[in-house]
């Protein structure tokens, strides 16, 4: 995974490729000789290391979509979520084609589900030490009365719309920014994190295994061999983003598993990491 470099004798920024790190080069700006060493990783309380996210150089790249993985990803959301009701379709793709399949709720799995096709469209960044994890695609699940139609067309309806460009986002965030996605991730919505809408103090989203879908869900493999992966994304608050960060992911985990399921997908449900009485 390309490293950001800065020169220590002027100050201009480079990305570095793995493979330099500790060999020696000469400054394209002030032709000074420095070593390339990537910088130490940031690492919070709790264990998590902290990415600092550096924008992608270049033009855009249209991605037009791949019909056969397309045509896959909804067999397999048909099988283990259910038969999607609509999809909600790119016009301009960059580097990956992300549409979001809407499945409707039923009286077995009584949530609505979003989930995306595309995002393994091509290979996270992923450490060279972990097997299997190079493609992913994204579920999240919203209460059943959660408002969905054609007015997301034009994005006009943002107090609902925020979770499929939630999705959106971070389906092509691994691509964008030449990282990775797993489970224990956390992104939040910008820095300092903001609330996505008006409506909402949630503002960090959390990558964990699948929730609210049938066993199996979990891989697909594909006839070529690639294995996706299927993960949850839940929304969540300052504090509990805070609290993973601080704690670790487990103690965050511990905290949300106490909520009944239907409450967990509810983005005005409690904070499980609101202070009370001065402790949590």
């Amino acid at each position: 995974m390309p490293f950001p470099f800065t020169c220590p004798h002027c100050g201009a920024g480079y990305r570095i490729k793995d493979e330099l790190a500790g060999k020696r080069a000469t400054c394209k700006k002030c032709e000074q000789t420095m070593t390339l060493a990537p910088p130490a990783p940031e690492v919070t309380e709790g264990g998590s290391v902290v990415h600092r996210l550096q924008e992608r150089a270049g033009e855009l790249e249209i991605a037009t979509g791949d019909a056969e993985l397309i045509e896959a990803v909804g067999g397999h959301i048909a099988r283990y979520i259910g038969e999607p009701d609509s999809v909600f379709h790119e016009i301009i793709s960059d580097l990956v084609h992300i549409d979001v399949h809407v499945v409707k709720p039923t009286p077995q799995r009584p949530w609505l589900t979003l989930v995306t096709s595309g995002m393994s469209e091509r290979p996270m960044t992923t450490p060279e030490e972990l097997e299997g994890m190079d493609y992913a695609e994204l579920m999240m699940c919203l209460p059943p009365d959660w408002p969905i139609g054609e007015e997301f067309a034009n994005f006009s309806d943002e107090e609902n719309y925020w979770p499929i460009r939630g999705l959106k986002f971070l389906a092509r965030l691994p691509h964008e920014y030449e990282t990775w996605l797993g489970p224990g991730h956390t992104v939040p919505n910008g820095d300092p994190p903001a609330p996505f809408h008006d409506g909402t103090k949630l503002c960090c989203l959390l990558v964990v295994p699948p929730v609210g879908a049938k066993e199996g869900v979990e891989v697909l493999t594909l006839p070529d061999g690639r294995r996706v992966n299927f993960y949850s994304v839940l929304p969540l608050y300052k504090e509990e983003m805070k609290l993973k960060l601080r704690r670790g992911a487990d103690a965050l985990g511990a905290k949300l598993a106490e909520l009944p399921l239907e409450q967990l997908f509810d983005p005005g449900r409690k904070n499980v990491a609101a202070k009370r009485f001065g402790l949590f």
